[in-house]
């Protein structure tokens, strides 16, 4: 079974926002706040990351 780690992760999430907010530019905000609400959420839950 193949595990992803979250450094490998992130690259792809940050490529896949882009594109997004290349072809639909409204999606920024919600996009950065869903970034923010997630990366806070793991600094105060470290093991919800795994």
């Amino acid at each position: 079974m193949m595990t992803i780690h979250a450094l490998a992760l992130t690259p792809l999430i940050s490529l896949i926002a882009g594109i997004l907010i290349l072809v639909i530019p409204r999606l920024l905000n919600y996009i950065v706040a869903l970034y923010l609400i997630v990366v806070g959420l793991i600094g105060l839950f470290p093991n919800l990351a795994g």
